[in-house]
Parts: structure tokens; C-alpha cells; sequence
């Protein structure tokens, strides 16, 4: 049975159609705010990461489980129903579970699901007040929309690798597939708009997102200076395109970020680092002639902080309430103190796990009343096809077994 949620989406339910990264971001997050997310997946495959290790969640003995690192970052609060949509039997099925539900999404090629019947406009007609969530690589639209797409594409030809990395080296992706992170989220807010505007006037709609879009959306500050210039941006490394400085520097025993954004820090800055005439020099007195004459500044404090180690730096500056921190590594990161503190490590309880837990990465978002709760530890291929198929179309089990026996589930 649904485990019951006292999160702010809980009496929501998301039928889940997506796969990878993006789709599950989006659904994981609705998951965490307490909505019961059904994701369906293809009997005996599933969705594609469950495969992308390793590493994989070791079993009870200590063997992989077959769950990658990969899936379980994106779907906990998820029960898994094995449905091969392919099939009529299977596609009925899914209809007759929209019946159940507020939300569909999904991230098939475009026009991917027409062909089974469960497009948006095949379904509006019955399910009129329905959310219906696409997420494909160029959206709906335009000369690109029947290309498949992906994170690696969408950063490189909406922008953002074009302005990340040094300056003399190749334009660099981000470390993580943070293209199908941002269109995710943007997803999730698109449709708890969609819910409140469902709500108040009885009527769902379509909502049509791109990871290429959504790459484009988050050029912010770096696109509209290009759109008011006209002069397209280069890449600056570890520095700001128009604060300075800003960036990283290199101490005697590793590397801190400083984040100067007034002129009372960079004053406090040079005090603290025993070169007080620098901010009364003509040429620094004001962030825009520091960013004219960003060269020669930036040679000045990298040799300056290499002459003492990284926790002078961090913890000084810091004191005096100039932005500066380490740069962690992963193992770092899990250590750190904040981090700890704000919950963003988390165990959830899991039976079959060694150690009866998954350790994940925890949601941001704090709530005053209604608090994120884990409820489900990302579940195994199928886990709840049963218990979905009797708890919301009250199948029997002679039922269920037929539709198994026939490859359906």
C-alpha cells in the first residue's frame, strides 16, 4: 500500500514515463514533496541507468544488487510497475492507471508515444483534466524536433560549453549531466503550475519541455550581456567575466575560492593579506577598473597567496566576512560540517541493501510545515507492479497472473 505522506503534494499522483536523467530528476523531487509517483518500466530492462555502473547498491551478502550509483541518485519515492506499453493489454493499462492519476510524464522521442496511443492528444479527450509533461531534446517544435537529444548536445549547442573552461584550452561540459538537472527542475515547476491552474479552473494541458531551452534559459547574466554587446563572450577559467576578484587561487598547500563583490571586501582582502596600498591604487579602486586591469591584479594575488597555506586563507578571511572557501572533493564534501548539518547526506532504510540502508544525496528544500520525508529508497525493477495493479485498478491475482504469464507486466 502507498506509504502515507504529510508532504505538501501528498493526494498527487505522478505517472512516471521517463528514463535517464531528466524525467527522473523532476520526478524524484515531486516524489520527496509527497506525491506518489508510479514509474513505469519496460519488464525485464527498466530504465536505462539501472545498468550504468558501477558502482552498484551491494545486496544483503554483499553482491551488486544490479541498482547503479546512477539510478538511486534519481529515484527514491518511486514505486516501480513493469509495463510493456508495446503491447494493447499494456497500453490499456496505462490508460486505465491515468485514471488514478493528475500528472503523466515522459521523455520519449517526439511523437514516441502516438504511436501506442498515449499522446496527449489521444488522452485530453478522456482525461480532461490531466497534467502531461513532454521532456525531449529539442522540444515538440521546429526544424530539430524529431532528433533525439542529450545533455552532452544540449550544452554544447546551447552555450554553456562554449564559456566553460580556461581561457587557451577546449570548451569543457560541467561534471555532472547538470543540462538534464536544470531542465528537470524546471519540469517540476512547470507542472505544480499546471496543478494550480488545473485546480482552479478543473482543466489540465500540455507542457512542452527541451533540454536545449532549457540550456539557453540559464546563459542568464552571460547571455543578455551577449544580447545588449553583441560581442560573444570567452571563456575565463575559474574567474568572473565581470567581477574581480573573483576566482580561484592557488595556496601553498592546495587551492581556495575568493568571491570579492564590494569594495569594503576587497579591502578587507588586501588588509588581510598584508598589501593594504592595493586598494587605494587608482587602477583597483572600483570592481569595473578591476576588471579593466584584471591582469595585472590577478598576478599580484595569486603570488601573494601562494606564500601561505589554504586555511589561512579560509578561515581568516572568512572571519572577517570576506567570501573565501575550499575546494572540496567528494570525500571532503560528505565530511563537511555544513553539509552534515543540513541533512544533505542521508541514509533511507531499505531491507535488502547491506546494511539495511541506501546512502543518497538529501533534497534542499526546508520546509517549516511541511517537511521533505523519504519514504521509499529508489525500488527495484517491478518491486510494486503488484501491489499497484490491486491497490488502484483492484485487479485480482489470477489477474495479474494472466497479464505475467502473457508478457504484459
Amino acid at each position: 500500500m502507498t506509504t502515507p505522506s504529510s508532504g505538501p503534494l501528498a493526494g498527487v499522483r505522478v505517472l512516471d514515463l521517463t528514463r535517464v536523467l531528466a524525467g527522473p530528476t523532476c520526478t524524484q523531487l515531486l516524489g520527496d514533496l509527497g506525491a506518489d509517483v508510479v514509474k513505469i518500466e519496460r519488464p525485464g530492462e527498466g530504465d536505462d541507468t539501472r545498468h550504468w555502473g558501477p558502482p552498484y547498491l551491494k545486496d544483503q551478502s554483499g553482491k551488486d544488487s544490479g541498482e547503479s550509483g546512477y539510478f538511486l541518485a534519481s529515484n527514491r519515492n518511486k514505486r516501480s510497475v513493469a509495463v510493456d506499453i508495446a503491447r494493447p493489454e499494456g497500453q490499456d493499462l496505462i490508460r486505465r492507471l491515468l485514471g488514478r492519476c493528475d500528472v503523466l510524464i515522459e521523455n520519449f522521442k517526439t511523437g514516441g508515444l502516438a504511436r501506442y496511443g498515449l499522446d496527449y492528444d489521444a488522452l485530453k479527450g478522456r482525461f480532461p483534466k490531466l497534467v502531461y509533461c513532454s521532456i525531449t531534446g529539442f522540444g515538440q517544435t521546429g526544424p530539430m524536433a524529431s532528433q533525439a537529444g542529450y545533455d552532452f548536445l544540449a550544452l554544447a549547442q546551447g552555450g554553456i560549453m562554449s564559456i566553460t573552461g580556461e581561457e587557451d584550452g577546449p570548451p569543457l561540459k560541467v561534471g555532472v549531466g547538470i543540462g538534464d538537472i536544470v531542465c528537470g527542475l524546471y519540469a517540476s515547476s512547470a507542472i505544480l503550475a499546471a496543478l494550480r491552474h488545473r485546480d482552479g479552473c478543473g482543466r489540465g494541458q500540455y507542457i512542452d519541455l527541451a533540454l536545449l531551452d532549457s540550456t539557453v534559459a540559464w546563459l542568464v547574466n552571460v547571455g543578455v550581456d551577449y544580447l545588449l554587446s553583441g560581442v560573444v563572450p570567452k571563456r575565463h577559467g575559474n574567474q568572473h567575466p565581470t567581477i574581480v576578484p573573483y576566482q580561484l587561487l592557488e595556496t601553498g598547500d592546495g587551492h581556495f575560492t575568493l568571491a570579492i563583490g564590494n569594495e569594503s571586501q576587497f579591502r578587507k582582502f588586501c588588509e588581510f593579506a598584508g598589501c593594504p596600498e592595493l586598494a587605494d591604487d587608482d587602477r583597483y579602486r572600483t570592481n569595473s577598473l578591476r576588471a579593466k586591469n584584471r591582469l595585472a591584479l590577478t598576478a599580484t594575488i595569486e603570488a601573494i597567496a601562494r606564500t601561505k597555506p589554504t586555511d589561512h586563507w579560509v578561515k581568516g578571511l572568512t572571519a572577517l566576512g570576506v567570501p573565501a572557501g575550499p575546494v572540496n572533493d567528494l570525500g571532503q564534501v560528505f565530511q563537511d560540517p555544513q553539509v552534515l548539518h543540513r541533512g544533505m547526506k542521508i541514509a533511507v532504510a531499505n531491507p535488502d541493501a547491506e546494511g539495511g540502508a541506501v546512502p543518497l544525496i538529501g533534497n534542499p528544500i526546508k520546509f517549516s510545515e511541511t517537511p521533505v520525508d523519504y519514504r521509499r529508497p529508489p525500488p527495484s525493477l517491478g518491486q510494486h507492479t503488484d501491489e499497484v495493479l490491486t491497490e488502484l485498478l483492484g485487479l485480482k491475482p489470477a489477474e495479474i497472473e494472466a497479464l505475467r504469464k502473457a508478457k504484459v507486466i
